[in-house]
């Protein structure tokens, strides 16, 4: 990999550790987690009481931040089921790489259906946590807030960077006092004490002599602790991010974890670590494989989040109504969008022209991804049923809808949002018909630490399916390959959106238009 600098202008701190001068009082907001915490408000009370007794404001304050923002942290435990929910027996460590495994859940399939995992337990911290891990955990951060390269930080930039106990659905586990103790060579290491990327790069240096990226934790049901980490010295992108936020945080350099929900241009989503400057700007790296200055991201990106411990108040789960169906992952609180610190964005304003379904108060855009189209933001909706999207990335193509109950529901045209920000809809004309060739598809492969996208010649004697989008995948017809012939189709709609597809296989092929005889891939 090339080198390759990726600096960006820290954005304006949406969160913030609000600082009380006074010991008396218990803020609002954080006597309304305790009373929600049943039997162990308890144990929160006791982190409280504890730097009220010895009068340290600061760490009380630090403490608040914890308790106010720790309503729907938890560890997240999952189990693999078939259709009728009964449990399925799989260890992705069983099979020596990525496709043997993958065979061996397509062998379980044919055998028994689908399968997939499903949550199992979720272990909420404010249900859970103890009164000395969350003491231990704060001591710590302060201890290391003083070393010299993290002196600048500020105490919101400490709360969100050096502070927090977990990264995302991890098993909580005392991984600050080890990784404390491991990394109490990194000071006199440094000829810049003052640096804090020579203190991140030295760090990440070590993590990627034992610890790598494996593509069989893609089905791997949990994010790993910290022990895990060690017993398996391997994990996905999402394990790598948390190892390296453990080790920076345990001695003071500010770090977070950055992340797609889904790329846009091919499968998967990933995510990836970016850190300070000593003047504010943050650096990218990617945890245990890539330095800071190092790293490059490759795909499209058509948004860009940062995860964060402090409940953002302007997230969609934060002001929609109760009743409001909210899909996956933008259902969370605890993440800001980043996007436009990492590439030229444009506002998409929108006329959808399906009716909006009773209850539903906000629209969708979403992206293809893996054979479906996955949610990607969200916008407002005016009374005149138009819908804005703040801060989208460029040519990429996108669907509006609505989501109801679980699904998604077509909003709107499926449209490309083009370099110069204007909008091309992709609208199947089944009157003006057209004859295509058809010499290539693609196929997913896995680099480094996460999915793209490469040109695949056709199978010999594979049979090939056409479809066209409208409002839903709609089957054209089927050809079989024949060496490096192409696959002539006739009679296919213009302006439209297509998909050919391998039968029978993962559905990793990429979505196209043909522009003027050309085939562009999306």
């Amino acid at each position: 990999m090339k080198k390759y600098i990726f600096i960006i202008s820290i954005i304006s701190l949406i969160f913030s550790c609000k600082q009380y001068t006074s010991t008396s009082l218990i803020p609002k907001q954080v006597q309304s987690v305790l009373d929600s915490a049943k039997q162990n408000k308890v144990e929160l009370e006791k982190v409280i009481n504890h730097y009220k007794n010895i009068n340290d404001v600061q760490k009380l304050n630090a403490a608040y931040f914890l308790i106010e923002n720790m309503q729907g942290q938890c560890y997240a435990k999952a189990k693999l089921v078939d259709t009728t929910g009964a449990k399925v027996k799989f260890n992705v460590l069983d099979y020596k790489d990525y496709n043997e495994m993958v065979a061996g859940w397509d062998s379980i399939e044919n055998k028994i259906g689908t399968i997939d995992y499903t949550r199992d337990t979720l272990i909420f911290d404010i249900y859970d946590i103890k009164a000395d891990y969350l003491i231990t955990n704060i001591d710590l951060a302060f201890e290391a807030w003083k070393k010299p390269w993290a002196k600048q930080l500020s105490f919101d930039e400490f709360c969100e960077y050096i502070l927090p106990y977990r990264s995302s659905n991890e098993p909580i586990e005392n991984w600050r006092q080890q990784l404390f103790d491991r990394y109490s060579w990194l000071e006199d290491s440094l000829k810049d004490k003052t640096n804090p990327i020579e203190a991140c790069t030295k760090i990440n240096s070590e993590i990627h002599s034992w610890f790598s990226f494996d593509s069989r934790f893609y089905r791997h049901p949990t994010d790993l602790g910290l022990s895990q980490m060690f017993k398996y010295k391997m994990g996905r992108c999402e394990d790598m991010t948390n190892l390296a936020i453990y080790a920076m945080r345990s001695q003071g350099v500010p770090v977070m974890s950055d992340y797609t929900p889904a790329w846009p241009n091919t499968g998967n989503n990933h995510a990836w670590n970016a850190t300070l400057t000593k003047d504010g700007k943050v650096v990218i790296f990617m945890g245990g494989e890539s330095n800071p200055y190092d790293y490059k991201l490759t795909n499209k990106k058509a948004k860009v989040y940062r995860k964060t411990f402090g409940s953002q108040k302007n997230s969609l789960a934060m002001i929609a109504p109760d009743y409001e169906s909210i899909p996956g992952w933008l259902a969370s609180t605890h993440y800001v969008d980043v996007t436009k610190d990492y590439i030229d964005v444009v506002d998409v304003k929108l006329q959808l022209i399906h009716e909006k379904p009773d209850s539903c108060n906000y629209a969708y855009l979403y992206v293809f991804n893996s054979g479906e189209w996955k949610s990607i933001h969200w916008g407002t909706l005016d009374s005149n049923n138009i819908a804005t999207f703040t801060d989208m990335g460029k040519d990429i193509a996108y669907l509006p809808v609505y989501y109801k109950k679980g699904k998604y529901i077509v909003a709107g045209n499926q449209f490309i949002l083009n370099e110069d920000g204007t909008i091309s809809e992709n609208v199947a004309d089944t009157i003006n018909t057209i004859n295509i060739d058809l010499y290539s598809t693609t196929q997913k492969v896995t680099r480094l630490t996460t999915d793209e996208i490469e040109t695949a010649s056709f199978k010999d004697g594979a049979e090939y399916e056409l479809f066209y989008w409208n409002d839903k995948w709609i089957r054209i017809s089927s050809k079989i390959a024949k060496g490096d012939k192409a696959l002539h189709f006739e009679n296919v709609p213009s302006n439209a959106l297509f998909w050919l597809v391998k039968k029978d296989s993962n559905k990793d092929e990429r979505i196209f238009t043909i522009i003027n005889d050309e085939v562009k891939w999306w």
